[in-house]
């Protein structure tokens, strides 16, 4: 009979678990140039796995980080305005307020911080997005950056069946 404490089990079972684990919200990045400047969100991107997401996983009414591990980040080469929200370059962490007929996209002046360590007193401001149901689900969450004519461009996030995004202008 072999013996072997507790402690060193424990350490052995958790190893054996992390080798065989995969990355469950793998990096990503998107980026696009509008109007001359670049701009790109960076995220971690988790995936459905037959969850509930809104309304479940993820609370309506509730300030949420759209990603996993690391908040995730908005960086701009230039000053934008979403709304009447200011956001001047640099790069700045992204929130979400998901509801069931509104969502409010949330730009924090922190960045690089966990997903879950939201400081509401460090919000440059918030607007509101525009929501569309999508004919399919998508299981992976995913941002796009899209130029949509001069100097205005489109910020979206999938995930589900929900499509919420928000239009900027570049400022020159």
């Amino acid at each position: 009979m072999v013996r072997v404490r507790s402690g060193v089990l424990i350490l052995l079972c958790l190893a054996a678990a992390a080798f065989g684990q995969r990355h469950t919200s793998p990096p990503a990045s998107v980026s696009a140039k509008v109007a001359g400047k670049q701009m790109s969100v960076d995220y971690y991107a988790p995936s459905m796995y037959g969850r509930k997401i809104f309304g479940a996983l993820v609370p309506f009414g509730r300030a949420w980080c759209p990603g996993a591990n690391v908040a995730t980040g908005l960086t701009t080469e230039a000053p934008l305005t979403m709304g009447n929200l200011k956001v001047p370059k640099g790069t700045w962490s992204i929130w979400a307020i998901p509801g069931e007929k509104e969502w409010t996209l949330i730009v924090n002046k922190q960045h690089g911080q966990h997903h879950l360590d939201y400081e509401p007193d460090q919000d440059m401001g918030r607007v509101k997005m525009s929501l569309r149901t999508l004919p399919a689900a998508v299981e992976t969450l995913r941002f796009e950056l899209t130029a949509t004519g001069g100097n205005t461009g489109k910020l979206a996030l999938l995930w589900e069946n929900t499509e919420a995004s928000v239009a900027f202008t570049v400022q020159q």
